[in-house]
């Protein structure tokens, strides 16, 4: 069987048994991941800019998935499992920022909170992400990974991991980077 489907199986088992837990009232507080956990509203779809290579917070103030616990987003496999952008949401947002063309790898459509953090799928959590000048989306993905890992070691709180994400990715960056 391969790793992907075994990971997706994994996932899903722990999903189903937290789902069972709170049935049974083992866990009123717990809920599966669902996309109502925004930031903030969206304040904007059209005419998006990306300034000093971060995203526009008034089209994309971040989201995550609702009732998201370390323990779900440290078993591996997590963040390919929730992994689910449509391609049409994909030129949504293209539009919304206003890139009507562009090559391949010229930019990704990047979780402003990355799904390692519980960051979702939703519109208010995406933007075009270019690959250059450096830092890009490479870079942020570096990023992504540290704090996933910090969060998992017990070394940063989730919120606290997801607010830094958010906020400036480029200074994360600039640290492991001179680290």
């Amino acid at each position: 069987m391969p790793e992907r489907l075994l990971v997706k199986k994994a996932v899903a088992s722990v999903l189903f048994l937290e789902l069972a837990a709170t049935a049974c009232g083992h866990h009123k507080h717990r809920s599966l991941p669902s996309e109502n956990a925004s930031f903030a509203p969206r304040a904007k779809t059209a005419n998006c800019h990306i300034e000093n290579k971060l995203a526009d917070r008034l089209c994309t103030p971040g989201a995550v998935f609702a009732g998201i616990t370390v323990a779900k987003l440290c078993v591996k496999g997590y963040a390919s499992s929730v992994r689910d952008v449509p391609e049409f949401e994909k030129k949504a947002v293209y539009k919304e920022y206003g890139i009507t063309t562009h090559r391949p790898y010229q930019y990704e459509v990047d979780h402003l909170v990355s799904l390692e953090l519980g960051g979702s799928n939703s519109i208010a959590n995406l933007w075009p992400e270019a690959a250059s000048p450096t830092p890009g989306y490479h870079q942020k993905d570096k990023v992504e990974n540290y704090l996933h890992q910090q969060v998992c070691a017990g070394k940063i709180a989730l919120a606290k991991a997801q607010q830094e994400e958010v906020t400036n990715w480029l200074a994360i960056y600039q640290q492991i980077k001179n680290n």
